[in-house]
């Protein structure tokens, strides 16, 4: 699909160029652009942490048997 775009001079300066650095087109080089702001979630760019919720999710299983052992341990000394 054609378009056309207003984008400030500046930034179109350092696209173009950027995009001549990498060899690639400019256009090549706008649709990549877009492509990659369009993969990110905007309420991760707010809450960077939120990208990271739930990557401890394995070790629950781990922390139960920790949690368990100490218990244990506890109950004895009590005894």
């Amino acid at each position: 699909m054609k378009t056309a775009l207003e984008i400030p001079d500046k930034i179109f300066r350092r696209a173009k160029s950027k995009a001549a650095e990498r060899g690639m087109s400019l256009r090549q080089f706008i649709v990549e652009a877009v492509e990659e702001k369009l993969k990110t979630d905007p309420r991760g760019e707010q809450k960077p942490w939120m990208k990271h919720l739930g990557k401890l999710r394995s070790l629950r299983k781990e922390t139960a048997r920790i949690n368990k052992v100490i218990e244990e341990a506890f109950e004895k000394v009590d005894n």
